[in-house]
């Protein structure tokens, strides 16, 4: 019963990293809340995977995955990037980055109630999760991106996710592919928060990043044995 229990485990630690970032955001700790966002990215592809290897699938662990994800890729995109670019804008740059969590909320919403996605290659608008760790990587090396940038793809970004526009889903995109996408992601992560002074929790960043490898090469030794089998 525990082990079925570790979907939902992994779904709280998410809304765990994505309380973390709003806290850091509070205290002007942006790229430390940005990277709690990439962590929470990182947890959020595991839980489903773990659910449906567990056959632990429950509409109360779906629920819960919908609640941590507008906070993790919702809330916490929307503080940072408030911290970061909009703040000097005062009432009206509070009511813009409002709109980040407002707009997922809504593409989270018609995610859960269309029974098809499941079976779908595509999904109908960019995912929350892709667009808050958009936001949270531009955080990061926001030395090289201006903050006009910024604000445009936060806008973009806004847009997409309650477009009718099909985005290709990862169940589509072979594990390698995959694989060296996330690498070159996490070793991008890892070369930031260890060579930048500024970013704490280093050694948690590092010890989540060999977890997520480990995760990536159980999913991937999976698949391919179960493909073997067919």
């Amino acid at each position: 019963m525990l082990i079925r229990q570790l979907p939902n485990a992994i779904t709280i630690t998410n809304l765990i990293f994505g309380f973390l970032s709003i806290s850091s955001s509070f205290v002007g700790h942006y790229q430390n809340a940005a990277i709690f966002i990439l962590i929470g990215m990182m947890l959020d592809s595991m839980d489903g995977w773990l659910a449906r290897k567990l056959n632990a699938e429950t509409a109360f662990g779906k629920e819960m995955d919908s609640l941590a994800d507008i906070i993790t890729f919702g809330v916490a995109p929307s503080i940072l990037i408030f911290g970061t670019t909009f703040a000097s804008m005062g009432m009206i740059g509070m009511l813009i980055t409002g709109m980040f969590p407002v707009f997922g909320a809504i593409r989270l919403a018609r995610f859960n109630i269309d029974e098809e996605t499941s079976v779908k290659r595509y999904f109908t608008g960019v995912p929350i999760t892709a667009a808050g760790g958009i936001i949270a990587l531009l955080t990061l090396f926001s030395f090289a991106v201006p903050d006009a940038a910024l604000s445009a793809v936060y806008t973009l970004l806004c847009v997409l996710m309650v477009s009718r526009l099909k985005i290709p889903s990862l169940k589509g995109i072979p594990i390698p592919k995959y694989a060296i996408l996330t690498t070159l992601l996490l070793i991008s992560l890892l070369y930031v928060t260890r060579f930048n002074a500024s970013i704490e929790y280093s050694n948690w960043i590092i010890f989540a990043i060999i977890l997520y490898f480990v995760y990536m090469i159980i999913h991937f030794v999976l698949k391919k044995k179960r493909i073997n089998t067919k």
